[in-house]
């Protein structure tokens, strides 16, 4: 078996307090403002922000290779893709903190009144872990949004054909024995969340994390285009249309400034001081371990991989013109947040640039 889920988020203790700095060498502001630059530089892609904050004070570099844009690009919205996921994961526990589901109930049960033969017996325990049994995207998607490939793919799949493309699926393998990475299954649960509270997954997530949170700067669909970061293609110049989710909204919809990514990634460092602590301490569980050995960590928002002195937590994002890695570490009272335009490419430096700069500190 590759993955299993062994944890569920369910006490209010947190899990990795953060031990003392003790005599560990703590790189100065300088320093840290001279990595940022470097990671920046090193992103290579028309705009780029690394945004970091340490023990709340917060460094911001920006650069790129085009123009700047007409709002200074850390203040901009960025398509953070994939990074969605770790909303969906917050909101899925907050809503099981609450009461209002379990997450052991069969997503097919919510989503449809009528019996239906042969149906997954996921949960939403099982889609938020990537161990429903499902593809990575629906069968169907490639030959709908084939036309649209270099362009919205996703717009073509709309909710209620995510929903149906679930219902008739036949998995091949029973829920919780095989882990496969899948925006299909995280787009599912979006929409099993909103058949349990009645309550669609965009207006979920803005009562129960935008707001308690404060995250003004956050949004789930295009908006201005003055506020919007615009993407770009391979090339670094030709720009693409703003990403549009269809019925994957759940697994890629959300668009956020990096101050405001900072602010989501504060929360989870220091979780006592929000309306959401119990909830942001149980995302920082680990609930699955897979791989060999079963080295690989993951909770229900986050991979986890050792890091100095504690775990280091992240998720990377990608769209059709636009990237983005939020990460942070307990151990060291650090966040990062990078984003850049430019779809992603072979041998692409921007996360593994990220990624390590986030694990050296």
């Amino acid at each position: 078996m590759s993955g299993r889920t062994v944890l569920w988020p369910g006490q209010d203790h947190d899990p990795e307090p953060a031990p003392p700095p003790g005599d560990r060498a703590v790189p100065d502001e300088g320093a840290l403002a001279e990595r940022l630059t470097e990671a920046v530089e090193a992103a290579d892609a028309p705009d780029v922000v690394f945004a970091l904050s340490r023990h709340g004070r917060r460094l911001v570099r920006c650069g790129g290779t085009a123009p700047p844009p007409a709002l200074p690009r850390q203040d901009l919205r960025y398509e953070i893709g994939s990074a969605t996921k770790s909303f969906t994961g917050l909101l899925l526990t907050e809503l099981i903190r609450r009461g209002v589901l379990t997450g052991g109930e069969r997503a097919v049960l919510l989503l449809s009144p009528e019996n239906v033969p042969h149906a997954s017996r996921a949960t939403p325990a099982h889609l938020v872990t990537h161990t429903a049994g499902l593809p990575g995207l629906p069968r169907d998607f490639y030959r709908r949004g084939l036309t649209a490939w270099t362009t919205n793919p996703y717009a073509r799949y709309p909710a209620e054909r995510v929903v149906e493309a679930f219902l008739r699926y036949r998995p091949r393998r029973e829920p919780g024995t095989h882990w496969h990475y899948s925006n299909f299954g995280f787009a599912v649960l979006g929409h099993v969340l909103g058949a349990a509270t009645g309550v669609p997954w965009e207006d979920l997530v803005a009562e129960h994390l935008l707001g308690p949170l404060g995250l003004t700067g956050t949004a789930l669909r295009p908006g201005d285009t003055d506020l919007d970061a615009t993407g770009r293609r391979k090339d670094g110049v030709t720009p693409t249309p703003a990403f549009d989710a269809g019925g994957f909204q759940a697994a890629g919809a959300v668009r956020s400034t990096p101050h405001d990514l900072l602010t989501f990634l504060e929360a989870h460092l220091r979780p006592g001081g929000t309306p959401l602590a119990g909830a942001l301490r149980s995302v920082r569980r680990p609930v699955l371990r897979r791989g060999r050995g079963h080295l690989e960590e993951h909770t229900v928002s986050w991979f986890r991989h050792p890091a100095g002195a504690g775990p280091m937590y992240f998720h990377s994002g990608a769209t059709l013109g636009q990237q983005a890695f939020l990460g942070f570490r307990p151990d060291v009272g650090t966040a990062l947040v990078a984003v850049c335009t430019r779809r992603f490419r072979a041998r692409d430096p921007f996360v593994a640039t990220a990624y390590g700069l986030l694990a050296d500190l």
